[in-house]
């Protein structure tokens, strides 16, 4: 059952918070394969043209940010005796499950459009309500303002483990002979509906769901976009967008750059991403540990400024030595981490304070917000591919003949680019208003209301 919130909650464990972590392992591979691995399958082993699966793609992601603010104001006013997002993460099983069979385990050479098309749209529909849920309840798990660091922290680094291990999983399979890379996506596929399951059931029995008290969303549209006019949510969606689009565009470009320019292979520069996200997971906890120092605003901040410098570093590095260019790109996703968690715990943090002001716990139409411009973020990162195209540019062998002028663009793509939105994230975020001490205040304020009404 749900547990109301007290004046003083208790400080979670470790394990309450690795089992309720612990759902984000299928839920990264998800997030993952969605912008990897499937539209490569289904471009080469399926046998859609790469453009139809770009375009089915793209229409589905922007039909996918507008289930998001309908979900969030569908949390926001469930009331239920097991608490307001566990119900959803329930009922997102069956609905991720289903489209993993189908998307990734059953599908067949020669599916057509519309087949990717309707279980994509299935899949991100499953997607969007289990992230939203998840981010909702870690909200209420924990209030206080540097414990919600904590458990953002969890949720963060369960998340690079899960991409971690949903990425080297075709390769194990290749290695150890069990098959071929189609047979590897399979198996992907399996073992994202045999963790979903078990991790989500284990974080229903283990982890409680304390509830915030106020009164039911109203408004309608209107309270939609009176959040938009709050300077903190505005601070915050901004510095998602940059924090998404400068990534967004290393992960898309970094085949091309690292072929083209450095002059690695495929499982090289597959390597080097590897390592970036260990360094993610890695360095997680230290800008956890900041945020509780000097703030979340401005541990962000910092993050931001020292991503920038790392990865215009990493990117300078010349070819030719595999391993200083692997310690380079480990030392460049030291930060990776610090945007995906601290914006999250900001944006629950704001919740807080919305609640306080109004009445109304709208945490979920928040998470949603953010969400959404985080997608929007991702769809913006594949404009390179249109100026690379505008410029000649061709996926070719290093020794196909680019010409120099668009070698020159696709580095200032990949390198000036990123580094530049990356220490915009720390201009957006000055003067950022709801200070630890501010959060403080709200909460006492909270529970002083609370604990009245109680």
């Amino acid at each position: 059952m749900s547990d109301a919130i007290a004046p003083t909650t208790p400080r979670r464990s470790n394990g309450v918070l690795a089992a309720f972590s612990s759902v984000c392992l299928p839920l990264a591979a998800f997030g993952v394969a969605l912008p990897v691995t499937l539209p490569e399958f289904y471009a080469t082993h399926v046998g859609l043209e790469l453009g139809v699966v770009a375009a089915v793609f793209m229409a589905v992601r922007l039909i996918d940010i507008t289930f998001d603010p309908f979900i969030g104001w569908a949390m926001d006013r469930t009331r239920t005796r097991f608490g307001r997002y566990r119900p959803w993460m329930v009922a997102s099983t069956p609905i991720l499950m289903l489209a993993a069979f189908m998307m990734f385990v059953v599908v067949q050479p020669g599916a057509g459009p519309v087949y990717l098309f309707a279980w994509l749209l299935v899949l991100y529909l499953g997607f969007s309500i289990g992230t939203l849920g998840q981010l909702g309840w870690a909200s209420v798990l924990a209030p206080e303002y540097d414990q919600r660091s904590r458990v953002y922290g969890w949720w963060q680094v369960f998340n690079i483990i899960g991409v971690i291990l949903i990425l080297i999983l075709p390769t194990v399979v290749i290695q150890t002979g069990l098959g071929d890379y189609a047979d590897g996506v399979r198996i992907m596929g399996w073992a994202i509906l045999i963790a979903l399951p078990v991790t989500i059931a284990l974080a229903l029995f283990v982890v409680p769901e304390p509830v915030n008290a106020g009164a039911a969303p109203h408004g309608g549209p209107r309270a939609y976009l009176d959040l938009f006019k709050r300077p903190a949510v505005r601070k915050l969606l901004l510095a998602d967008v940059v924090l998404g689009v400068a990534p967004g565009i290393t992960g898309s470009l970094l085949f091309f750059f690292f072929g083209q320019i450095k002059g690695y292979g495929h499982t090289e520069a597959s390597l080097f991403m590897l390592l970036y996200f260990v360094a993610g997971l890695v360095g997680a906890p230290f800008w956890a540990w900041l945020a509780t120092r000097i703030g979340k605003d401005r541990a962000l901040a910092v993050a931001s400024l020292v991503f920038a410098v790392f990865y215009v570093g990493a990117t300078l590095v010349p070819g030719g030595s595999f391993a200083l260019t692997a310690v380079a790109m480990f030392i460049a996703g030291l930060p990776y981490a610090a945007g995906l968690f601290l914006l999250r715990a900001m944006m629950a943090d704001v919740g807080d304070e919305v609640r306080l002001e109004t009445g109304v716990d709208r945490t979920g139409l928040m998470f949603s917000i953010l969400s959404a411009t985080t997608k929007v973020g991702h769809v913006v990162a594949l404009i390179p591919y249109l100026i690379l195209q505008g410029v000649g540019f061709q996926a070719v062998p290093p020794a196909g003949g680019n010409s120099g002028s668009s070698l020159l663009v696709l580095q200032i793509l990949f390198i000036a680019l990123p580094g530049l939105l990356l220490a915009s994230a720390a201009l957006l975020l000055k003067n950022y208003p709801l200070t630890p001490a501010r959060h403080d205040e709200i909460r006492r304020e909270l529970e002083a209301r609370d604990g009245t009404a109680a």
